[in-house]
């Protein structure tokens, strides 16, 4: 460890190894550490027995759940929009030779007491037991618009400026009902809350073309999921990194952040010292440089039964949006299977999760645990979210925010490409390697 580097990488979240994989492409020397002897960090798959020990411990898992190798539990609930930025940055890395997806089966939203599938186009609309005869009429003239709208081309703007005109004003321009508004905005657009609706629409459009071409890509739902769980997205990268001469390092406390003249020049873990212009880290190495931002709560539910009422699939998500139970954020509902070889077969893996607003999280999530049926365990937390206070260019720390509770990683990958922008000084541009093709992309049904 007592070597000079280009960088030095604390954390083995996805995007800490992201950044990792990304700059030891590029050919700079990448010192990657983390005090967990497992990669993922905050979006790691767990076994059996080290859930049981995260949540419960002192006790042991019950016989009936079988072999711990026969579960990889995610601790955050996450899926891949089929045509999304982390799904580009699999296929221009070539990291997708190192993982195997698997479609999403279906893509639901909670509306009046019940769930329905969320429609993504207008002859789904025109089916869809979410909307009377008339509303479904608005609706299709607006996936109409949807499906036409073409950037440059003012013969599709329907008399709509994205950057003056409001969300709110696209909906009453097509009449559409706020129930409506709600599954747009919360299980296509897939925002947290309404803040979007008086802002200019152009990224709400975006975000439904991202969710429609998403879903257009495989079928049955816009999202993916690798198999054997989440925590192979990061492995997947640091496997990227190691190809191109980054140095891993497991299981290594970190003792200090080694500084001069206010500038981080390294690390230092026991006698050791690890030296490098530019420092990256997950809020947990540097607890005085981040501002607390929320919570969420997330609740891991172990199941013998598909989640009722979606058609006995082997995976998908529920989306509960806050108007519909009185809440100022939405509600998240993702379930995946033995059938993507998280768990042990004929076991299910359901997690709801929202963001704190009372002193009583475990009601809030409520709405969503009453959807699952009979549970078999629970494992519930609660995570505390941080972002930096600064950006990094002063003092050469470069720290990533928590994850969010949203149900994907776009906002992820916009702090990948944030982070990149702000210790280079252009965006991050990734260049197609040759050997990688992108129609032998593909994700089981």
């Amino acid at each position: 460890m007592d070597e000079n580097y280009d960088v030095i990488v604390l954390g083995k979240c996805l995007t800490e190894c992201i950044l990792s994989g990304v700059f030891s492409v590029e050919g700079k020397k990448v010192l990657h550490i983390d005090r967990q002897d497992h990669y993922g960090g905050e979006s790691a798959s767990l076994s059996l027995s080290q859930i049981y020990q995260k949540f419960r411990q002192g006790e042991t898992p019950r016989q009936s759940l079988g072999r711990d190798r026969d579960w990889n539990v995610d601790l955050i609930p996450k899926f891949l929009m089929a045509n999304g930025e982390l799904t580009n940055i699999l296929l221009h890395t070539n990291v997708t030779r190192y993982l195997e997806f698997k479609q999403i089966a279906g893509s639901y939203v909670f509306r009046d007491g019940r769930i329905a599938k969320v429609p993504a186009n207008e002859v789904e609309a025109i089916r869809s037991p979410l909307m009377g005869l008339f509303e479904k009429r608005r609706m299709k003239r607006f996936f109409e618009f949807i499906g036409n709208y073409k950037e440059g081309d003012p013969s599709t703007y329907q008399g709509l400026n994205l950057d003056r005109n409001t969300m709110a004003e696209v909906y009453a321009k097509f009449g559409l009902e706020p129930g409506t508004r709600d599954f747009i905005g919360h299980a296509m657009a897939l925002y947290l809350d309404d803040s979007y609706i008086n802002k200019p629409a152009r990224e709400a459009i975006e975000r439904i073309l991202l969710y429609v071409g998403s879903m257009a890509r495989f079928g049955k739902s816009p999202y993916l999921y690798p198999l054997y769980g989440l925590g192979e997205l990061p492995q997947g990268f640091a496997r990227l990194s190691a190809i191109y001469g980054g140095t891993y390092m497991l299981d290594k406390p970190i003792d200090e952040i080694v500084y001069e003249d206010g500038v981080a020049v390294g690390v230092r873990s026991g006698d050791e010292v690890a030296r490098a212009k530019i420092i990256i880290g997950d809020p947990t190495y540097f607890p005085g440089k981040v501002r607390k931002t929320g919570s969420v709560i997330r609740a891991i539910c172990v199941l013998m039964h598909p989640i009722p009422n979606t058609d006995n699939s082997d995976s998908v998500q529920i989306i509960i949006p806050q108007n519909q139970v009185g809440r100022k954020h939405d509600i998240y509902v993702a379930m995946v299977s033995s059938a993507h070889n998280v768990s042990l077969k004929g076991h299910y893996l359901a997690m709801v999760s929202t963001i704190v607003e009372t002193s009583n999280p475990i009601n809030e999530i409520t709405p969503g645990l009453h959807l699952l049926g009979p549970i078999l365990e629970k494992f519930i937390g609660v995570t505390d979210l941080y972002e930096p206070i600064e950006d990094g260019t002063k003092d050469h720390v470069y720290i990533s925010k928590s994850y969010d509770a949203t149900s994907h990683f776009e906002t992820t990958t916009d702090d990948v490409r944030d982070i990149y922008e702000r210790i280079e000084g252009k965006p991050l541009v990734l260049q197609k390697r040759p050997e990688n093709d992108d129609e032998n992309f593909t994700a089981y049904e």
